[in-house]
């Protein structure tokens, strides 16, 4: 009986401490990110795309990971993290459940 009370009530804290964690590396990737396309980096639009989909599509993973204390990983969830490294340099210094944390912070 515990262990399903125990769940939501971590993702419900989840739920309202996340923006605040994560706040600014959100808003620190989602300039990167724009400032690479429009500096003519050589990265096209559709992998730029294709690499927001993905992280987008890691949501609930990420989720799980967070609520966890990183103890369920997903596949998913680790493309979406390298894909994340590849692209930001910040992200780079970041640990999984920071980047966990700015994925469910993301619109």
């Amino acid at each position: 009986m515990k262990k399903s009370i125990v769940l939501p009530a971590a993702l419900a804290l989840l739920c309202v401490a996340t923006p605040a964690l994560a706040g600014s590396f959100a808003g620190t990737s989602a300039g990167t990110s724009a400032g690479a396309s429009s500096a003519g980096s050589g990265a096209s639009s559709d992998s730029s795309s294709g690499n927001d989909k993905l992280v987008r599509e890691a949501r609930e993973d990420a989720a799980g990971f967070v609520a966890s204390d990183g103890r369920v990983r997903s596949a998913r969830l680790e493309a979406a993290l390298r894909v994340m490294r590849e692209h930001d340099a910040d992200a780079r210094q970041a640990s999984d459940l920071e980047l966990a944390r700015a994925i469910l912070a993301r619109d």
